[in-house]
């Protein structure tokens, strides 16, 4: 088992340019202090610098990074493509072993507005409409029926307020693992 019955869990899934990082990064800063946020992206590229493969190393990286947020006190974000065929098994042991609230998304947003959203990214030269044709999967759901899909349609902030009000995330405060006292602890957060 892992985190506590106040931590939160948010999977954020779909194609690249759908919001994800977007979507997790308005929780964190309409949140605070408190909010790991779990980056694929990160991880699997500018960490390992691994493809997307199966069995690859990010898979297990993804989840311990994850756990090891959750039983540290944070609210967790997991953000990615995350595509099923290679993230289920991983994604659903996490899940399953969440001691607190678990919310799974897929966001679906067609591939015309994944380009136009990926030309407004700082990143948009890395890769292009070849490589995000390739990647792209229509309703990649998880097989376990877990997922709420949030439709093209729902506005940034709007997706954030469903998330935030189905997780009641704004309700918890985080009791942070740290070896900082109480009286540090506020103080960081006052600084921040």
């Amino acid at each position: 088992m892992v985190g506590s019955e106040t931590s939160r869990l948010v999977v954020l899934r779909g194609n690249s340019g759908s919001g994800k990082s977007s979507i997790a990064a308005e929780i964190r800063a309409r949140f605070g202090r408190g909010v790991a946020v779990v980056s694929q992206d990160l991880l699997r590229r500018g960490v390992l610098q691994e493809h997307d493969v199966s069995n690859g190393a990010n898979i297990g990286l993804i989840d311990l990074v994850a756990r090891y947020a959750l039983d540290q006190g944070f609210h967790v974000v997991v953000e990615g493509i995350l595509g099923a065929t290679r993230y289920e098994a991983m994604l659903t042991a996490l899940l399953r072993d969440h001691r607190g609230v678990s919310r799974c998304y897929y966001l679906d947003v067609p591939f015309e507005e994944t380009l136009a959203r990926h030309a407004t990214k700082p990143n948009s030269r890395e890769f292009g409409a070849d490589e995000m044709r390739l990647w792209y999967r229509r309703l990649d759901l998880l097989t376990t029926g877990a997922e709420q899909v949030i439709p093209a349609t729902s506005s940034l902030q709007a997706s954030v307020e469903q998330i935030l009000s189905d997780t009641h995330l704004m309700l918890h405060p985080v009791a942070l693992r740290s070896n900082h006292s109480t009286a540090q602890r506020s103080e960081m957060g006052r600084n921040s």
